[in-house]
């Protein structure tokens, strides 16, 4: 190890609009030498890294793969993997960066690696810069207040149908809804059920090429729904 060690920034780059990124992710991606982003182990395709793109100077470029399963002892051992190269740069004296969608401690994959790479070198030197969030962009496009005085907001996954949406809907006035496309027949039949349809917005796409609104739900019944696509729900009624 060399006398000094390098910084790891993880930057969320926002839901997809390149100029929605904060000025000081931008200032850190403009001078750092070393960029990872995360991706598919089938392909070298990065979503986050085709959002910074442009703002990039002559870095050099190195995406993780990261398994698409849910076997626990194959995501450890990619996580090890990857916690690994980039403690090999950092420890090297290059700082680096980790690019991801939205904010980096928001469903993302960096708060997994954050966790491998503290453990392996609890010393290693990480600034995590926050980035806007998918379904803020999404509240603002459709105009939706997603709390209100003394209201209740949840925010969950239905990347395994729509038991999280059960769970909170009693609870919670507003609930968005992330990560719907797999099981979107489950969830619509759940929000059909729970008499939220007319209260709920889908939006998929928020900020990238064919990005859409749908305010009636009951037009998306047994559609096929893209990759990213969400669903705020205000029990009291939607936004403006």
């Amino acid at each position: 190890m060399t006398s000094k060690t390098g910084t790891l920034y993880g930057i969320g780059v926002g839901p997809g609009d390149p100029e929605l990124i904060t000025l000081k992710a931008l200032k850190v991606l403009q001078k750092i030498p070393h960029i990872f982003a995360s991706c598919s182990s089938k392909n070298s395709y990065s979503l986050a890294l085709n959002i910074v793109r442009c703002h990039l100077n002559g870095a050099g470029i190195e995406h993780l793969p990261f398994p698409m399963t849910r076997d626990p002892r194959v995501l450890q051992e990619a996580w090890e993997k990857n916690a690994a190269r980039v403690l090999e740069v950092l420890d090297a004296g290059s700082d680096a960066a980790f690019v991801t969608l939205g904010d980096p401690l928001t469903y993302s994959t960096f708060g997994y690696l954050l966790k491998t790479l503290k453990r392996l070198q609890p010393q290693a030197r990480v600034v995590t810069i926050p980035g806007i969030t998918s379904y803020s962009a999404a509240a603002a496009l459709t105009h939706t207040p997603l709390t209100e005085g003394e209201e209740s907001f949840s925010l969950v996954s239905g990347a395994q149908g729509a038991a999280r949406l059960r769970e909170v809907a009693d609870k919670s006035d507003n609930i968005v809804m992330l990560k719907t496309y797999r099981n979107f027949g489950e969830i619509y039949r759940t929000l059909e059920e729970l008499d939220l349809l007319d209260r709920a917005v889908c939006i998929s796409r928020c900020g990238l090429d064919g990005e859409t609104v749908v305010e009636n739900l009951r037009d998306l019944k047994a559609e096929s729904m893209p990759y990213l696509s969400m669903i705020i729900i205000k029990k009291k009624g939607k936004g403006y």
